[in-house]
């Protein structure tokens, strides 16, 4: 058996213990004990950018919120996509993964955080959906394990009909919600399009062509006339 080694631990604000482990050159952040993410697995997460931002690469000084930073791989396909003049806000509620991600993770989706259209705040992203009226083209949310929540019961605010109404206002017009998921979800889909979301479902592998477990990413258009 591969030796484990605690890189990091920390506390969020529901009272979740999180913890950075290593075996070998595997990463892997555990919740409670749990695993939540793994460096090897991460092509789910670079899936929810290339669809939340297919419109947004094309718009001049394009804004973007994500919604936890994870190991970085979301962020760093989001920059991969977007122009030179982008802003990417980073919302992150737990201050010891942005640590861990301008540490230890750094390296792994190659520094997303030192690129300088990266601005990431502490807080919780339905405080920044809720004050930020109208200003995002896309929105991208891989928090716990989607709507399902599994590491803090706290944020299943964000996809009940109180949370999609926020993310809709704090898009501009012909913007777009990604949302990461374990697994599918009926009743969220349906809440989507009760919240005057056009919807689209997408299946993917969690190592894409790789295969690896299957993940969905929901897509919510603010169209006109919605």
């Amino acid at each position: 058996m591969k030796p484990v080694e605690l890189l990091g631990q920390a506390l969020s604000r529901d009272g979740t213990v999180l913890k950075l482990i290593r075996r070998s050159d595997e990463y892997v952040i555990l919740a409670n004990g749990k695993s939540l993410m793994s460096s090897r697995m991460h092509g789910s997460e670079e899936a929810l950018a290339t669809f939340a931002c297919r419109k947004a690469r094309a718009l001049e000084q394009p804004r973007v919120l994500i919604g936890g930073l994870g190991m970085g791989f979301t962020l760093r396909a989001a920059l991969d996509l977007l122009p030179p003049d982008a802003e990417v806000v980073v919302a992150e509620i737990v201050p010891a993964v942005v640590e861990w991600n301008r540490g230890p993770l750094g390296p792994l989706a190659g520094e997303p955080l030192l690129d300088s259209r990266v601005r990431v705040e502490i807080d919780d992203v339905a405080i920044t959906l809720g004050s930020r009226h109208s200003q995002f083209d896309a929105v991208l949310l891989d928090v716990d394990n989607g709507p399902a929540a599994f590491a803090a019961s706290n944020n299943a605010g964000l996809y009940d009909d109180r949370g999609i109404a926020a993310a809709f206002a704090a898009l501009k017009m012909d913007g777009v919600l990604a949302v990461w998921s374990a697994r599918e979800d009926r009743k969220f889909e349906q809440r989507l399009r009760h919240g005057r979301f056009v919807v689209e479902v997408e299946p993917v592998r969690g190592r894409l062509k790789k295969g690896g477990p299957s993940h969905t990413i929901f897509l919510g258009h603010k169209s006109p006339g919605r």
